[in-house]
């Protein structure tokens, strides 16, 4: 039965790797930090992780990991409805409703899963969702589970989103869906004007903020609290994954109601495990950790600042950001993985993204900055990446 596909499987492969698209796996021995280990026993500085308040290897939520470990045990063995539901995944839900200024929240194994499962519950074939042309691929993938009618428009461009909001006039219900930052680019969303448009236009309004939250506002608090229209948006989605600590879970806050229908509704949740007591108990910890103080928002700031200045000085194109995202664009694939895999051997740990991840022709290497970064990180990538840019001719 195998020998047909295994052959077509086979060639599809083939093609990929012939086209420069394959994506390889490398192998880190040590926590995840500043500087990692690899399996052939090379330390590099990581420049890829979505480790952006450096939380990963903290002591404190390790300490809280353990905790909750030896308190609770391993795993729940269950999903949240039947005997999956603890007192610690209640704290951890109000922490998070607390942190972002809504009403309530309900936690999901992954973010993925949490935009996976807002829509379907929600909003029918009467309803209408009008969705940023780059917003995740998760989001993607929750709007097609659903019937509603599909409207798109250009990426942050308000003009486009206006006239999606009235094409979509008829419909019941409308929400405009919007990542908080954009993953590939690093830009924001203009959330102000978004909620106003939604207002203007009587729609819903859903942000992900999965690269924003712990990233962007004065105190970390995401893309509502940089446009100072906190309160005002009914749904944000979000990981535990990136800044709050970089493990997994995902969880989606707001209207009381809203979240009350998906804890009755959403498949996602209905269907998978609750998320592990240890992952639970640093969580906490972390949304502890972000209103006793801003320290480590202030030096991710400090560091993006530097790095963008300095890279944009020795001559780059980079993407316009205003996010820990600073996307050196290469616009080849191949060229993508050659230079990434150049920067591996000066001591830079950075990725090449390319089609699929992002559109035909627009090739880059995705640098994320670190509160866990030194100067002399900094330093230590600019330096490589000028060297290898001169001698693969991106740099004159």
């Amino acid at each position: 039965m195998y020998g047909k596909i295994k052959e077509h499987l086979q060639n599809e492969l083939s093609n990929i790797k012939n086209a420069g698209l394959y994506k390889g796996e490398r192998i880190i021995v040590s926590s995840q930090d500043a500087v990692i280990k690899l399996d052939s026993g090379k330390e590099v500085l990581n420049f890829c992780a979505n480790n952006y308040l450096g939380l990963s290897n903290h002591p404190e939520l390790i300490a809280a990991a353990k905790s909750s470990l030896d308190s609770y045990g391993y795993g729940m063995s269950s999903v949240r409805f039947i005997c999956g539901t603890t007192d610690l995944h209640k704290v951890l839900e109000q922490k998070i409703a607390e942190f972002f200024g809504t009403e309530d929240t309900i936690l999901y194994a992954a973010c993925f899963d949490a935009n996976g499962g807002v829509f379907e519950p929600l909003f029918s074939e009467e309803d209408a969702i009008i969705s940023d042309s780059l917003n995740h691929a998760s989001i993607i993938d929750g709007v097609r589970l659903c019937k509603a009618a599909r409207y798109r428009y250009n990426n942050a461009d308000m003009t486009d989103l206006e006239e999606q909001l009235k094409k979509s006039q008829g419909a019941r219900f409308r929400i405009v869906v919007t990542d908080g930052v954009f993953s590939m680019d690093g830009n924001v969303a203009p959330l102000d004007e978004i909620v106003r448009l939604a207002k203007k236009y009587d729609a819903l309004v859903m942000v992900d903020e999965c690269h924003s939250a712990g990233v962007v506002g004065e105190t970390g608090r995401g893309v509502t609290e940089k446009f100072n229209v906190r309160g005002e948006v009914d749904i944000i989605t979000g990981t535990l994954g990136k800044a709050f600590g970089g493990a997994v879970g995902g969880f989606t806050t707001g209207k009381k109601e809203i979240i009350e229908l998906l804890r009755q509704r959403s498949r996602p949740y209905l269907f998978s495990n609750s998320i592990p007591p240890a992952v639970v108990g640093a969580g906490i910890r972390v949304f502890e950790m972000m209103t006793e103080s801003t320290k480590l928002q202030d030096r991710l700031h400090e560091n993006t600042e530097y790095f963008v200045a300095k890279i944009r000085e020795a001559g780059f194109d980079i993407k316009p950001t205003k996010s820990a995202i600073c996307a050196v664009m290469l616009y080849d694939a191949k060229l993508s993985q050659e230079f990434a895999t150049r920067l591996l051997d000066e001591g830079i740990y950075v990725i090449g993204f390319y089609y699929p991840v992002v559109p035909q022709g627009q090739a880059r290497i995705r640098v994320q900055l670190s509160a866990a970064h030194r100067r002399e990180h900094l330093d230590k990538a600019v330096t490589a990446f000028t060297k290898i840019g001169k001698e693969l001719g991106v740099l004159k």
